[in-house]
């Protein structure tokens, strides 16, 4: 594996790897098409401006990597975990997170476009500045997520728990059930600056 390498039909493997690690190696500029991705560690690793189409990830882990910049289309990933990876400027489109677990992802200025987080884990998510368009949150926890100068369109919230820090008033275009808008009314009065007295 190597910078601005091209990579089709290939199966990415724990048996594949020397222990399944790729540990602080740079494969920046790579484009990767129709290919899967099992039982892998990333860790420390530079998949900056790449681009991914058609592909899946099963199991596996990006700890500290840099995705920045990169384009993923028509990708899966199941039962992953992304941390403390710096995603800022990604382009997603068509692209489904399932049993995921995000500990302090950074989408910056991230467009995600027809993308699905289902049943995972978002723990600090940092959306702010990010466009996000038809995103859905089934089944998913957001503890501490930022939204600041979002952009929303036709996001659906409906069935997560929401824990929201930040970017309340980026919320328009944003679909929340009504549990969900007597959680955060207390929220938003405090950010809006109303005094609530009984």
């Amino acid at each position: 594996m190597e910078i601005d390498g091209d990579y089709d039909s290939v199966l990415i493997s724990e048996d594949s790897l020397d222990g399944g690690v790729v540990d602080n190696v740079t494969l920046s500029g790579s484009r990767f098409v129709e290919c899967a991705v099992t039982g892998v560690t990333f860790d420390g690793t530079s998949l900056r401006r790449c681009r991914i189409s058609d592909m899946w990830f099963g199991e596996t882990r990006f700890v500290a990597a840099d995705i920045a910049e990169s384009t993923f289309t028509d990708a899966w990933l199941s039962g992953c975990v992304l941390a403390g990876v710096q995603a800022f400027s990604t382009l997603l489109r068509r692209v489904t997170f399932r049993n995921c677990k995000l500990d302090s992802v950074n989408f910056r200025d991230a467009t995600l476009t027809d993308v699905t987080f289902e049943d995972c884990v978002l723990r600090d998510p940092d959306f702010a500045t990010s466009k996000l368009t038809r995103v859905r949150f089934p089944g998913c926890t957001l503890t501490a997520a930022t939204f600041t100068k979002a952009t929303c369109s036709s996001v659906d919230l409906r069935g997560a728990t929401l824990g929201i820090t930040a970017g309340y008033d980026a919320l328009r275009g944003a679909t929340i059930d009504s549990l969900q808008l007597m959680a955060l009314a207390p929220l938003l009065a405090h950010h809006l600056g109303i005094e609530v007295k009984d």
